[in-house]
């Protein structure tokens, strides 16, 4: 099998993240029908939006490895550098993909995430706490996850999907804190800026549902490219498992702390006890995690054994 043609080639998440945008897409355009009926300052919101767009897109991956006081890390800075160096630049070699930057947050959460608008621009960032948990064969696991993220590119998507939201949400909050925008007497009229303020919240529901649903469906594809890039779903069962027992002994404020919105970039959620509803979740339950590596490595096994010439007598 030719690792770095078919590791992460998922259908099913392409055809995902193309549905999700066609569909925020066309709510979209029902919003901006409705700004311009209500008489909205279309202008002022476009350029608003344009710049905000612009920041989220050149500035997100700063802003995210900021937010968990993350820092870019070389190979000099010391073996455990160097060996994880080692470790990402063999998986990029194998998955044919640029090398990222490498980011080290210091917080016991044992985590990581990856993040940049394009393979070119990525960056893979662990915390210290998953490199003193883990193994190395664990923890090339949980980096083969990440890359597949890379691959995949649906961190751009998941930041676009994102900022489509995080419009919606600034309309209401400056519907409600300068209903000036909103005229009114405009002979256009018809919509109140009290309706535009119920559309945009309406929009922005149906936007934060498409994100948390690509969210959890990208994280199995991340799984699945994991097991290929590596050959080994059972270090990345392990790695879950080790993540999960681990964050159950850390304070609930201090993994409120670092949730936000960096959540759904998580290889697993900032939270020892899990929702109630995956509807409303950002990644699947671990236990349909582990089934569906379970069923790869069965199915990897499987092909071993078929390429294994029989004995003869």
């Amino acid at each position: 099998m030719n690792k770095a043609k078919n590791f992460g080639r998922d259908p099913g998440l392409q055809a995902r993240m193309m549905l999700t945008l066609f569909l925020l897409g066309l709510v979209y355009a029902v919003l901006i029908a409705v700004l311009f009926a209500a008489g909205a300052g279309a202008v002022t919101i476009a350029v608003v939006a344009g710049g905000l767009f612009l920041i989220q897109l050149f500035t997100s991956d700063k802003i995210a490895l900021a937010s968990m006081g993350a820092r870019e890390v070389s190979p000099s800075d010391g073996p455990w550098a160097r060996d994880l160096h080692a470790t990402i630049e063999r998986l990029c070699i194998q998955a044919d993909l640029p090398m990222p930057r490498v980011a080290v947050a210091q917080t016991p959460m044992p985590n990581a995430f990856a993040i940049g608008r394009s393979p070119q621009k990525a960056t893979v960032c662990v915390t210290t706490g998953l490199l003193q948990l883990l193994s190395p064969g664990e923890l090339e696991a949980v980096l083969g996850h990440e890359l597949t993220h890379v691959a995949n590119r649906d961190v751009m998507v998941m930041t676009l999907a994102g900022f489509f939201a995080s419009i919606a949400s600034f309309i209401v909050q400056i519907g409600f804190w300068f209903g000036g925008i909103f005229d009114e007497n405009s002979e256009g009229g018809g919509f109140s800026a009290i309706a535009v303020i119920l559309i945009s919240a309406i929009v922005y529901v149906v936007s934060w549902m498409l994100l948390q649903a690509l969210s959890r469906y990208r994280e199995f594809a991340a799984d699945r490219g994991s097991a290929i890039l590596t050959g080994r779903p059972s270090a990345l069962i392990s790695a879950l498992l080790k993540i999960d027992g681990q964050m159950n002994r850390i304070p609930q404020r201090d993994l409120r702390a670092v949730k936000g919105e960096l959540a759904a970039f998580y290889i697993f959620p900032p939270r020892a006890k899990q929702s109630i509803s995956t509807l409303f979740a950002t990644h699947p339950p671990l236990d349909r995690r582990i089934a569906a590596l379970q069923r790869l490595e069965g199915q990897l096994q499987g092909r071993v054994g078929e390429r294994r010439p029989r004995r003869t007598a």
